[in-house]
């Protein structure tokens, strides 16, 4: 259904055209990347605003199993991103065509028009969803640091929530920002972003084990079952990026290496974001909140470290909204760049922004429904379907195991995190 040769060539002019893998990747390919870059590209694309609410996760899920339940997601999360590698690699050689560059462009090989509409709808989910949970740290923040107070803790700016004054503020600016047709021009931002964000963690991870030293919380090491799929949800998001795995390993120049380089990164991520979580979690106990950086209070180096947090995110929501962009255009306009299209979505984000009220709640949420289905259900189910001829019953069970258990997951965690922001937000 599409693996077919002659479907494929019939439809390559199709396979040809700008996916989500265009941002930021260069299409020379006399320019390959070496191992330290691909090492680079692969944290860049992985590291996120996810990690800002490990600690919270852990806090609900206990230190220990929330710390089992990140390293197992980030091994299953390898394990996919190797799948669609593998499914590319052999359809390319099946068809002898190098035309398969990113994750929609495989699930057209694979699926057809099908196989390409299920990842762009995932696609398009996943990035607005990150997006969202952008413009919600950023104005919660922004609200912390400038507004709130002990002796004020309900403040008003002109009689509105600062939460919807400082969402509705960012909203011009980012109009402005989403408008520019390329991204060219925008790219050094996402390497400022990224030395942002790892400088504001390890300044908090400094005074996370400052205070923990001097404290004495008591800490769960495993919560109940019912926060089981919370934490899942948020360590899914955490580690999303399966998007650009193909784009990167066609940009690598020693291929064989890839799959080595992408498991150091897993691994070195994975003990870096269990290491925020973990010293988060200790240096504040119960008292931990959904943003982390809203316990470190209100002096000079907290609010610097809070707002640069705050500016690297604003400046990669472009960045991230971009695939959303180039999946709605190429349906609606033929792939031309539409000003007014970019516009709504931008709206439609803000929009979603001001009714979600926790920044954790909100990640589960986007990591349960479509992060699980992007990042486990379709790339085992794209392989299975490739190399259904040539896997062994071990290889069939693994493949049929990881999409019937993630989907259950994945409807029953959305379900969860959506009890938890609406019935939270009543409370």
């Amino acid at each position: 259904m599409g693996f077919e040769k002659d479907k494929a060539s019939s439809s390559s002019h199709v396979l040809q055209i700008p996916r989500e893998d265009t941002p930021l990747l260069s299409k020379n390919h006399q320019h390959l990347s070496s191992p330290s870059k691909t090492f680079a590209n692969v944290f860049i694309a992985i590291v996120g605003a996810g990690v800002l609410g490990l600690p919270y996760t852990f806090k609900r899920t206990g230190w220990v199993m929330g710390a089992l339940m990140l390293f197992t997601v980030a091994f299953l999360t390898y394990h996919c991103m190797m799948l669609l590698v593998y499914s590319r690699r052999k359809i390319e050689s099946h068809l002898k065509i190098s035309q398969i560059s990113s994750f929609g462009d495989l699930g057209f090989a694979v699926c057809g028009p099908f196989g390409r509409f299920a990842v762009d709808a995932m696609i398009v989910l996943s990035q607005a969803g990150f997006c969202i949970s952008y413009i919600i740290f950023i104005a919660n923040t922004l609200a912390y640091c400038f507004n709130y107070s002990k002796t004020n803790p309900n403040p008003k700016i002109f009689g509105f929530p600062p939460k919807a004054v400082y969402i509705w503020s960012c909203f011009p600016f980012q109009l402005g920002l989403n408008s520019i047709p390329t991204l060219t021009l925008l790219a050094p931002l996402s390497i400022f972003a990224d030395v942002v964000e790892l400088g504001a963690m390890g300044v908090v991870m400094v005074k996370d084990v400052m205070i923990y030293v001097k404290s004495s919380h008591v800490l769960e090491a495993f919560g109940g079952i019912s926060v089981f799929f919370y934490g899942l949800g948020v360590a899914v998001y955490a580690f999303e990026g399966v998007g650009m795995v193909l784009p990167l390993e066609a940009e690598t120049k020693d291929k064989a290496k890839f799959g080595k380089i992408l498991g150091f990164s897993m691994a070195l991520i994975s003990l870096m974001y269990g290491a925020f979580g973990v010293l988060g979690y200790f240096a504040f106990g119960e008292d931990t909140k959904d943003i982390i950086t809203t316990n470190l209070g209100q002096g000079l180096l907290s609010s610097l470290v809070q707002i640069g947090l705050c500016i690297n995110l604003f400046f990669t929501f472009p960045l991230m909204m971009n695939p959303v962009y180039e999946v709605v255009e190429r349906r609606f306009c033929e792939g031309r760049y539409c000003v007014w299209i970019r516009w709504i979505m931008v709206l439609v984000v803000t929009f979603v922004a001001l009714f979600v009220p926790n920044f954790a709640d909100f990640l589960s949420l986007v990591g349960s429904s479509v992060c699980i289905i992007l990042g486990f259900v379709l790339p085992a189910l794209f392989h299975l379907i490739v190399f259904k001829d040539e896997l062994r019953w071990h290889s069939l069970a693994c493949d049929g195991a990881i999409i019937v258990v993630a989907a259950v997951f994945s409807v029953y965690g959305t379900y969860s995190s959506l009890l938890e922001i609406f019935v939270g937000a009543k409370e």
